[in-house]
């Protein structure tokens, strides 16, 4: 087959050309001299009709089996050829055969020397197959032999037009083939770049979300119960219980971030308990006073620790920049959402000069879910802290 048929994806349009080749070839190739030849010597028309039949057997061997090691494409043109060339003597003239058999001269060769070479012969044959009876004469260069010739001359020509056509559609093909890999890899590589940036920054926030709050903590902590190791020694014992068990907890969340430990948060259903026993913490390391209005509530996984890491957050800012000396802490369902409300009345701070990494992560963690963060601020006025999410399915 030619070089173009050999192209991936190019079986379709192969079939396609091939189909209407031999639908044209049988239908003003093989049955025009078959009928033609009836009217003739029982011995004539035997030999022409056992020509066609011969023909029309190897091309239907060498289309569907063009790799059968006893009738290559190659020698199927040269038996093409050689009964063109009888068919015309048998006839008296063969051009129209010839002329619908030349395409094919050019789909089953590679190269288009080949396909010059053995249409060339073709057409010789044909023409001397006609001219063989009548030997030469003056009408030797018109009608089948000229008619003849020029299909050649044609036939050669668009057939390398149509050859150097396919063959820079094809290497356009390959050259864009080429860019799509390159660009695919490029797309690739930008992906992972910003997976793995997106990894950091989920770690980061991660990590000041629990590790870093929780080592702050213990070093307020650790402070507070140095200062009343001779005063208050039982003031001492308690925030030596906060310090041991903050450090557990810090411990659980290290053994989430690397994997070794199932999801941390909140078991299902629970994150009101949950926030209770954060807040009764946070009352015990602060002395500060806090009212809660903490409803139970069905959420899912991902919902739930998003909530609890915005409270963490919160209270972790009340300690370190409010000076609050009260909290106040709401949940409250609404249809298709939920929102959590933190308030101090610290000292408060503008919103808009505020750079700090824990407002930051928590809005792209409510983001993440498609919720929501508002927050309120004033200097003098203490703060509001609204969470806002949607309710997901349970998982």
């Amino acid at each position: 087959m030619t070089q173009w048929q050999q192209q991936p994806g190019d079986r379709l349009t192969q079939d396609r050309v091939l189909g209407w080749n031999l639908a044209g070839w049988i239908l003003f190739g093989l049955l025009p001299p078959a009928v033609a030849v009836l009217d003739a010597s029982p011995a004539r028309r035997y030999w022409l009709l056992g020509l066609l039949a011969l023909i029309a057997l190897c091309h239907t061997v060498v289309l569907n089996r063009p790799d059968n090691p006893l009738l290559r494409p190659r020698t199927y043109l040269g038996v093409l050829a050689f009964i063109l060339g009888a068919t015309a003597c048998l006839l008296d003239g063969g051009a129209a055969f010839y002329v619908v058999s030349l395409p094919q001269f050019w789909l089953f060769t590679r190269a288009p020397r080949d396909a010059i070479t053995l249409s060339g012969a073709a057409a010789a044959l044909t023409v001397l197959g006609g001219t063989l009876d009548q030997g030469w004469s003056p009408q030797f260069l018109t009608g089948n032999a000229v008619f003849t010739v020029v299909a050649y001359v044609v036939g050669v020509g668009l057939g390398l037009w149509v050859h150097r056509f396919i063959g820079q559609s094809t290497e356009r093909q390959e050259q864009l083939t080429a860019e799509l890999v390159v660009t695919q890899e490029e797309l690739a590589a930008a992906y992972q770049r910003q997976g793995a940036a997106e990894e950091r920054e989920r770690l980061a926030r991660e990590i000041h979300d629990t590790l870093a709050q929780g080592f702050a903590s213990i070093v307020v902590l650790a402070e507070a119960a140095r200062a009343a190791t001779v005063t208050d020694p039982v003031r001492c014992a308690e925030q030596l219980t906060s310090i041991e068990q903050t450090a557990r907890e810090n411990l659980a969340e290290a053994r989430v971030l690397v994997g070794s430990a199932p999801e941390s948060g909140v078991a299902a259903s629970s994150l009101a308990t949950t926030l209770r026993r954060t807040l009764d913490r946070f009352v015990q390391d602060t002395g500060l006073t806090v009212t809660a209005e903490l409803p139970a509530m069905d959420l899912d996984q991902r919902t739930r620790v998003a909530l609890l890491r915005c409270t963490q957050e919160s209270l972790a800012n009340v300690r370190k920049h409010s000076g609050a000396s009260t909290v106040g802490v709401v949940l409250t369902e609404l249809a298709g959402g939920v929102e959590l409300e933190i308030t101090d009345d610290g000292c408060g701070f503008l919103v808009e000069e505020s750079r700090g990494f824990g407002l930051d992560g928590m809005r792209r963690r409510l983001a993440e879910l498609d919720g929501e963060l508002a927050v309120t601020s004033s200097l003098g006025d203490g703060t509001r802290v609204l969470a806002s999410l949607p309710t997901h399915s349970q998982d």
